[in-house]
């Protein structure tokens, strides 16, 4: 592996200081590679970018936002990812500063492993995509302190009603995130299902439920009261994206196509947990 491209996050390397460096480094070893900043923290969209045919490997530097973001604009490319962490420490990025050059010796030696992740997204009528999400898509109450009524549905077959703040919808990747912060499982990233975990349900019974890959999930907001005023805003991996009306539904489905994340460590998805956890507690 020699053609590398670095997506940077503008606002997280000051002057592309890091970037230069690691362009350097690549082009003193052998290598090429080239580069695009986005501008906006965490948010700048990357589908507008040309990437070169020979392009190898996409270095993804800023956070996990930024890494994020990448698979919804670039994941149709085939073109793996690899996140290095220019801020706060970040889960889906595996590299820092102190070993992005190690991380470049091993991969022109194509010492890596590539771990494939899911991908959801919700469609119309027309089965067109209308947002996808790496970690979850949530559908959650819009401002008012009251509760939503959604009603769920799975390949056309009433599944539940919860009255709750609202419900994650999420991938192995996205387990980890906020449906683990509800109550919901840990899930193997490289695992192929789908994860529903109500937030806070008025109810005794509300839990996570695990649903294949394969199946499509609708879900409907209901009215609670005679107005039937309530509306639900809908996030993809955190943005807010649209507002749900009641009798409206949102359908949900897994992505044909993955995104390839690049992994240079032989540790186990637990071991890495594990030191996440500790980190944060």
């Amino acid at each position: 592996m020699k053609h590398f491209f670095i997506l940077v996050n503008g606002p997280k390397d000051n002057g592309l200081e890091f970037t230069k460096k690691m362009e350097n480094y690549i082009v003193n070893s052998g290598g090429t590679v080239g580069h695009y900043v986005t501008m906006r923290d965490e948010s700048g969209e990357a589908s507008g970018i040309q990437i070169p045919e020979d392009t190898e490997l996409i270095f993804v530097l800023g956070g996990d936002g930024t890494l994020i973001r990448t698979s919804h604009d670039l994941h149709g490319l085939h073109i793996p990812f690899i996140g290095v962490n220019l801020g706060t420490l970040g889960y889906l990025c595996e590299l820092g500063k102190d070993t992005v050059f190690d991380a470049i010796d091993k991969l022109m030696r194509d010492e890596y492993m590539l771990e494939e992740r899911m991908l959801l997204k919700s469609v119309d009528d027309n089965d067109e995509a209308t947002g996808v999400a790496l970690n979850d898509i949530v559908i959650h109450r819009n401002g008012q302190t009251q509760l939503v009524r959604l009603i769920v549905y799975v390949n056309g077959l009433y599944l539940a009603t919860y009255n709750a703040d609202g419900i994650i919808v999420a991938t192995p990747t996205g387990s980890t995130g906020y449906s683990m912060s509800a109550g919901g499982p840990i899930i193997e990233p490289r695992a192929q299902m789908i994860l529903l975990t109500p937030i806070n349900t008025h109810t005794l019974s509300g839990r996570s439920i695990v649903l294949s890959d394969n199946d499509t999930i609708e879900i409907e907001l209901a009215g609670r009261r005679p107005q039937n005023d309530e509306t639900a805003s809908v996030s993809y991996d955190g943005d807010v994206k649209c507002v749900m009306k009641v009798g409206e539904r949102i359908k949900i489905t897994r992505t044909r196509r993955k995104v390839n994340i690049l992994k240079l460590t032989r540790e186990s998805f637990w071991e890495i947990l594990q030191k996440k956890m500790q980190t944060y507690s």
